[in-house]
């Protein structure tokens, strides 16, 4: 990070999901050039302008929480507020007399323009790149579609060249992301590249070195269309042996009432090629409960499809009715009790299959890469082949970035446990 006494404080911190981290590392990169940019709350330093990335997919009171802290860190800061800040958001802030300034990437772009090949981002390691914005769906549940509306890709060029830039800065893990992968490059009329494995067929050919790719969250409906050519294309070692395909539920009903476009079977269809094609893969997924009109038999398929498809990673979402969305006034809302009582459930039984899934590791050896150091003393976090978290204990310093062999002893509910295999 670049550092100057000279220059004011900036603070963009980020909620929610990866595309909204990456278009906070983009807001970063823009201010980066005249601003002393940190990406949390610096400590012994007032802030002069805090840009705050929310997230409220969930609802508002996390934003909300975010704000305060904001105000109550350095009570002069000016405050921007971007990301997914839907209507009621404003309304609720206003109401809270907080002054602030909505703003949004796209207009922040068109006042500040700073080049591709700017790499300024929170992690050394990692470079998040969005591939769009936007999507072409309409879940009725959905408050960020609201937000970013349809689909807009960018150029597979100017993708392209910001991930060299990365590599050639160091990166080992380039995250795509963006609110569907799944549906990139449908919106384009000419070109080559026009689904995600011809992108990564392009990335892959025109960026040697290094490096290992993760793909973001891919809606089912979209990788079906796709999905041979995915399978070759993820061969290559340089991609991970990981795919967050988002089921939501196992109900036909509930997802004919979220307006979802793909079946529990294509997900299911899906997962099995996964599993098929690699060993040892990840498959990620998420699941609502509690959605209006849910019964107990809907949530029984629910729980049926995840004990059917053991997924390794699984974010379980009590439903939230967002203003403004189809759902929110839907017939049938469920009480928050059995909501709980469900989630819980379905945690309980998914804690199971994840520790299950890592006893398959057991006895590898294999190579990974250092994300981070780990909370214990002593301990680092690597990634495996899989995007699995591998916990390291090392009595000699690890950098980030750093590429070691190590054998896996056991598995924990969300990560696997190895030792390092002396070179």
């Amino acid at each position: 990070m670049k550092n100057s006494v000279s220059k004011k404080v900036l603070a963009v911190v980020s909620q929610g999901c990866a595309a909204n981290f990456g278009e906070g590392e983009k807001i970063a990169r823009l201010f980066e050039k005249d601003y002393q940019v940190y990406f949390s709350f610096p400590k012994n330093k007032e802030v002069d302008v805090f840009v705050l990335n929310v997230c409220t997919v969930k609802g508002n009171s996390k934003a909300i929480k975010l704000l305060k802290e904001a105000t109550q860190f350095s009570k002069n800061s000016k405050i921007i507020i971007t990301g997914c800040a839907p209507k009621d958001l404003k309304k609720e802030i206003e109401e809270l007399n907080y002054p602030v300034e909505f703003s949004s990437l796209k207009d922040l772009e068109s006042k500040l323009k700073v080049k591709e090949e700017n790499t300024f981002r929170e992690s050394p390691y990692r470079g998040i790149v969005n591939l769009e914005t936007g999507c072409l769906d309409g879940c009725t549940y959905c408050s960020t579609k609201l937000v970013k509306g349809s689909l807009k890709s960018y150029s597979p060029y100017a993708i392209l060249e910001q991930i060299q830039s990365l590599v050639a800065d160091g990166c080992k893990e380039i995250q795509l992301t963006g609110q569907d992968t799944g549906c990139y490059g449908f919106d384009f009329k000419d070109g080559h590249v026009k689904n995600l494995p011809q992108l990564l067929q392009l990335i892959l050919t025109k960026v040697p070195g290094d490096y290992r790719i993760r793909l973001g969250m891919g809606n089912p409906r979209h990788i079906k269309n796709y999905l041979d050519e995915l399978l070759e294309t993820m061969q290559d070692p340089r991609i991970y042996k990981f795919i967050h395909l988002p089921v939501q539920s196992g109900s036909e009903a509930i997802l004919k009432k979220m307006n979802r476009k793909h079946t529990a079977q294509d997900y299911i269809e899906l997962s099995n090629a996964f599993y098929r094609h690699f060993n040892l893969f990840t498959l990620s997924t998420d699941m609502i409960v509690g959605f209006p009109g849910e019964t107990e038999k809907d949530f029984l398929d629910t729980l049926h499809i995840l004990k059917e498809t053991k997924p390794t990673v699984c974010n379980i979402t009590r439903f939230v009715p967002r203003p403004y969305t189809k759902a929110f006034s839907m017939e049938g809302q469920i009480p928050n009790h059995i909501k709980h009582q469900r989630s819980k459930i379905l945690s309980e039984t998914f804690q199971e299959i994840a520790q299950n899934n890592h006893k398959n590791w057991i006895g590898e050896r294999e190579w990974v890469v250092i994300e981070k150091r780990g909370y214990r003393k002593g301990t680092f976090i690597a990634r495996n082949q899989a995007y699995r978290p591998v916990a390291i204990q090392s009595l000699s310093p690890l950098k980030t970035g750093d590429k070691l062999k190590v054998q896996i002893t056991h598995g924990e509910t969300f990560a696997l446990i190895g030792e390092i295999i002396p070179s």
